[in-house]
């Protein structure tokens, strides 16, 4: 499968060898993992298609809400 992400401001093309989920759209967001080649093509060795725009990974999550602790944490110091 060849395909095309972009970010609206560049695009870069994906070679995918693999079925691609149910969800995986024109037009719709998607996570890749994979390399890019010296061609300047990405190939993907997994494709997931985003359930939404909102997605970040897991490890991005749980700093922001450590993050939001902390701040919690302090507001509740007294001097």
């Amino acid at each position: 499968m060849r395909f095309t992400v972009t970010d609206t401001a560049q695009s870069i093309p994906v070679v995918y060898k693999g079925i691609l989920p149910d969800l995986f759209k024109e037009g719709k967001g998607c996570v890749a993992q994979g390399h890019v080649g010296t061609d300047g093509v990405f190939y993907a060795d997994q494709v997931l298609a985003k359930h939404d725009e909102n997605y970040m990974p897991p490890q991005a999550g749980q700093a922001i809400d450590n993050a939001k602790h902390d701040r919690e944490a302090a507001k509740s110091v007294v001097y």
